[in-house]
């Protein structure tokens, strides 16, 4: 354990933020004015553990003191719906990337995948920059990813949110965010008690570098930031015919998966490339190689199976990985046992996501809803349909003269149940899943 996580202070400020978080309501107010006396207490001694603990993040002293002001602004304006302006516009994780910098965060925010409550959190965090980053980031710039690891946290974090997003905490206006956050420990943790549990489970015999991540959870981390770091700079290149991040966008939840199978599958794309560079240092060339295992793994075990079926775009998105490799010859269930054929997998997985870079480049010169049919097309020539889907009947079923978004209510929420490979291995994994969705 951190000896960061058993300072006085750390502990005084970690539990009074959580009495507070029980005294707000959903937008972050306090409300209740009956509550407002002992909401002033509690912000007293939070900003006192505040200022005690600042000395120890000399490189965040002018964002933990806005934060003070900022709560002091909070207090002032009667515990109304909070405004962390001033705060998040001065809080620059990713200006001073450091391996083992560590950082204090203090906001009113909802975790995303995790509680939509915009309560005030807290968090210790410790920056992961391995030196063979330095050089992948030469390769792959993108200034505004932040690997981290949890120290210790709040209960907005008792989830399996493993992210920090600026997007997500109270403020007025939005500015132009300069950072993001993924949490590579939390992702690397429940891989590797995911990917165990289901070669057990299937009877895989897993390639010696994915058993090494098992062992590791070093090695899977590094290999983790080098996975995010492509996959999330990917939202922003390409041959796009959207906002990447279809933000302000209501569309068929299928095109969100493709989407985020696109950018995995740009990092896979690029880590075969990085194995077969003469040019790269070894230690990058090793990580490439895992960062295949880690997408396909990831993708087939965990994400296929995680979270509802109501319009689950990550589960679609892995489903159709999974009956893609099997369809195309490289991933094989027979005597009830799994195996994959690990030569050919780079050409195939590279297939599929050259397949959906087509799709986007094409898309460019088409109406949107002729966009949305041909993904549509391209997801159900590999999956099965819902059999009582309208899409599923071809384009003369649906109400084209409607509104985008009355097509788009036609897709069912289950427009891609899971296969019979997939309903039973779900009941084999779902013990593990359930305890890794609380964050533990």
């Amino acid at each position: 354990m951190d000896m960061l996580s058993l300072n006085p202070a750390w502990v005084s400020l970690k539990e009074n933020v959580t009495i507070f978080q029980s005294l707000q309501v959903a937008d972050g107010s306090v409300p209740n004015v009956n509550n407002h006396a002992y909401a002033a207490e509690l912000f007293d001694k939070i900003e006192d553990s505040i200022l005690e603990l600042a000395p120890l993040f000399p490189h965040d002293k002018e964002y933990l003191e806005t934060v003070v002001e900022d709560l002091a602004l909070w207090e002032a304006n009667n515990f109304k719906e909070p405004d962390f302006l001033n705060s998040i516009k001065v809080f620059d994780p990713a200006g001073l990337r450091v391996n083992g910098l560590q950082h204090l965060v203090v906001f009113p925010m909802y975790t995303q995948n995790g509680s939509k409550q915009r309560h005030l959190e807290a968090l210790l965090v410790e920056v992961m920059w391995p030196e063979f980053i330095v050089e992948a980031e030469s390769i792959y710039s993108n200034k505004l990813f932040v690997p981290l690891k949890f120290i210790d946290y709040t209960s907005g974090y008792n989830t399996n949110s493993a992210v920090l997003f600026p997007e997500t905490v109270a403020m007025s206006e939005v500015p132009k965010f300069t950072w993001g956050a993924i949490f590579q420990d939390r992702e690397a943790s429940r891989f590797r008690k995911i990917v165990q549990e289901a070669a057990a489970i299937t009877k895989l015999e897993l390639p010696e570098g994915a058993t090494l991540m098992i062992k590791s959870q070093k090695v899977t981390e590094d290999t983790f930031i080098l996975w995010d770091l492509i996959h999330d700079r990917t939202h922003m290149s390409g041959d796009l015919p959207f906002d990447p991040f279809m933000i302000k966008q209501r569309m068929p939840y299928f095109l969100y998966g493709l989407e985020e199978l696109r950018c995995d599958l740009t990092a896979f794309r690029e880590c075969v490339k990085l194995v077969n560079d003469k040019k790269v240092d070894k230690e990058l060339k090793y990580h490439a190689q895992l960062v295949q295992y880690a997408i396909i793994f990831d993708r087939i075990f965990r994400f296929a199976v995680t979270g509802n079926r109501v319009r689950n775009y990550d589960g679609m998105a892995g489903q159709l990985l999974f009956s893609w490799m099997h369809q195309h010859g490289v991933l094989h269930w027979t005597d009830n046992k799994l195996s994959i054929d690990w030569d050919n997998v780079p050409e195939v997985v590279s297939a599929l996501g050259d397949a959906i870079d087509r799709l986007y480049w094409e898309s460019i010169d088409r109406p949107k809803i002729v966009h949305w049919l041909e993904a549509y097309n391209l997801v159900s020539k590999t999956l099965t349909p819902n059999p009582v889907s309208l899409w599923a009947k071809g384009k003369d079923s649906l109400p084209l003269t409607s509104t985008l978004k009355d097509i788009n209510d036609t897709i069912l929420d289950d427009e891609f149940p899971l296969s019979m490979f997939y309903e039973a291995f779900f009941k084999k994994i779902e013990p593990t899943i359930n305890i890794l969705s609380k964050g533990e």
